[in-house]
């Protein structure tokens, strides 16, 4: 069928319904006489008469009625159709994909997934797990979750953690046995746990920011007797004593809080841009990506009350 048609048999059973190209013209927002050219177009096209018309009546001909009575099925299904992908829109539903790294969707996602389906119990997530940035129009997600130093600047994005700052810790079982580095130059003299990147294959490199005027970066190379590319089995094995870890301060508060691990090398630290919900642009987004959005703010007010 010829998507040109479509125009013109909804003008012509909207003709057929009223039998007036007045009343018509005027619920379709267009002329009484281009209504009428439009609907004599139509019957060109088809090589047919639709409708029989004088001065003063209209009717319908046998093939204005046959087409009119297959038509109004199908339009009130498009009609129905288009409520329904309204309504969808209104309301939170359909699968959400999530693009994040594996840290954030740990500290983030996880632990409030009951909640979130809960309050939205027609959405269904979906976490794709890539520590590497992520084109998520590409890889077919609604969402990406990010550091915010890490994003492209077109992308839309909005904060939904405090800044965050780097932590480095270890153990009161192991600070009994070692002495605690009260500068980066003494870390050399530590067992300093590694993260290797899932996507790059490379080991992180402990950032710390400069003690002088400057603040610049400075980088070093942790050393010690354990690599991971996990963050759960890097905390724990600090938990057990066996050395230093540095890692997001969100990820270690509560165990920070219940002192199960001492935080050294605090005047080091500087806060930077914590993580970002982003997304390609603002336009039409979904009810379910809105709603994922403000749950996640709602988490990140949360944080920033705990924090103070």
């Amino acid at each position: 069928m010829e998507p040109s048609l479509l125009p013109s048999l909804a003008f012509f059973t909207q003709v057929a319904r009223h039998k007036s190209f007045t009343k018509a013209a005027s619920e379709m927002h267009v002329s009484r006489a281009a209504l009428s050219q439009n609907l004599k177009s139509l019957e060109q096209r088809l090589n047919v008469r639709l409708l029989n018309r004088t001065t003063r009546d209209m009717s319908l001909t046998d093939e204005g009625r046959q087409l009119l009575e297959s038509l109004e099925p199908a339009l009130a299904s498009i009609e129905r159709a288009v409520r329904n992908v309204g309504a969808a829109h209104d309301k939170p539903s359909g699968l959400l994909r999530i693009n994040t790294s594996r840290s954030a969707a740990k500290m983030l996602i996880e632990p409030h997934i009951s909640e979130f389906l809960g309050r939205y119990p027609d959405v269904k997530l979906e976490l794709v797990m890539d520590d590497g940035l992520s084109n998520i129009i590409a890889d077919g997600c609604d969402v990406g979750i990010r550091l915010g130093e890490s994003l492209a600047q077109h992308v839309v994005a909005v904060p939904i953690t405090p800044m965050l700052e780097m932590v480095v810790a270890g153990s009161p079982e192991y600070f009994s046995k070692n002495p605690i580095p009260t500068t980066i130059d003494d870390l050399i003299e530590h067992n300093c746990m590694s993260y290797r990147n899932v996507s790059s294959g490379a080991i992180y490199h402990w950032e710390f920011t400069s003690q002088d005027e400057n603040h610049n970066l400075v980088t070093v190379e942790p050393k010690g007797t354990l690599i991971t590319n996990d963050d759960e089995c890097m905390i724990h094995a600090a938990l057990q004593g066996i050395g230093l870890i540095q890692h997001l301060d969100i990820s270690l508060r509560r165990h920070l809080d219940k002192g199960s691990l001492i935080r050294v090398l605090a005047s080091w630290s500087q806060p930077f841009p914590g993580f970002y919900l982003y997304v390609p642009t603002r336009e039409n987004m979904t009810s379910r990506v809105r709603a994922l959005l403000d749950f996640l703010i709602e988490k990140r007010y949360s944080m920033e009350k705990i924090a103070k």
